[in-house]
């Protein structure tokens, strides 16, 4: 029998069914994140306030090469912490629902900017008609984290440059955010948006290769999308609904 011979009442319970067996993945997905984010981060700790105090009390005797190597456990250790962080902003992404409100927008990238590392030493363009949403602050204030984020990591040497800029399209507002690195080749352009992906060796450019891939969640889950295109540099874009009240001006 298939699903148009089924009575209404037999596929009306499936659907149920259905939807509890995603509600407790989801579960399962979330007690997972809070382990991984909390009881594997102790031990992690621990290692590391181990190798703190091997270098304290060894002290002249440690030589350079065994005090490099301890730097390194160390700088390991903060990464998959990262890395665990990561997973838990991911399992939460897209979750929940916040209250909307008005957000201006080329002063949320602006508060956001000041506040990531090296954020003051990029040339940091927002291009005029920002405009202001009436959204949840809290989701769209993470994809812009993200995004500018990555984008300062990848900007070139000492010449950083990043630029966001914003038009209107028939029902969402579509985004995006450029800087002046190397760029992405085609190939990559759908990876970088998995999991725990890094297109440089995280030796030279620290993060937990989640950040992306958290955006692109946050923004699937209200109906856009997101994308990158490449020639000089790379551009993020991504489109974010706009309100019914907005649809109608």
């Amino acid at each position: 029998m298939d699903d148009t011979q089924k009575p209404k009442e037999v596929l009306i319970a499936e659907v149920h069914a259905l939807r509890e067996a995603l509600r407790r993945n989801n579960a399962d997905l979330d007690q997972f994140a809070y382990v991984a984010s909390h009881d594997l981060k102790a031990p992690l700790r621990g290692i590391a306030n181990l190798s703190q105090w091997l270098e304290e009390d060894l002290g002249p005797r440690l030589g350079e090469e065994s005090r490099r190597q301890l730097e390194l456990l160390r700088g390991r250790v903060h990464r998959m912490e990262s890395m665990l962080d990561g997973l838990l902003e991911f399992s939460r992404a897209g979750r929940g629902s916040h209250v909307p409100e008005p957000v201006n927008v080329g002063a949320l990238v602006h508060a956001v900017m000041a506040r990531l590392p090296g954020g003051d030493a990029a040339r940091f363009e927002v291009a005029p008609g920002m405009p202001t949403l009436f959204t949840e602050h809290l989701p769209l204030q993470q994809v812009f984290m993200h995004l500018l984020s990555n984008a300062l990591k990848h900007a070139r040497g000492e010449d950083l440059r990043v630029r966001v800029e914003a038009k209107e399209e028939q029902g969402f507002h579509h985004f995006w955010v450029t800087d002046n690195g190397p760029g992405i080749a085609a190939a990559y352009r759908e990876k970088v948006f998995a999991p725990f992906q890094t297109l440089v060796a995280r030796d030279k450019v620290e993060g937990s290769g989640m950040g992306l891939c958290v955006v692109k969640k946050l923004v699937e889950a209200r109906g856009g999308r997101v994308w990158v295109e490449s020639s000089e540099g790379a551009s993020f874009h991504f489109t974010w609904p706009r309100p019914e009240a907005e649809h109608r001006e």
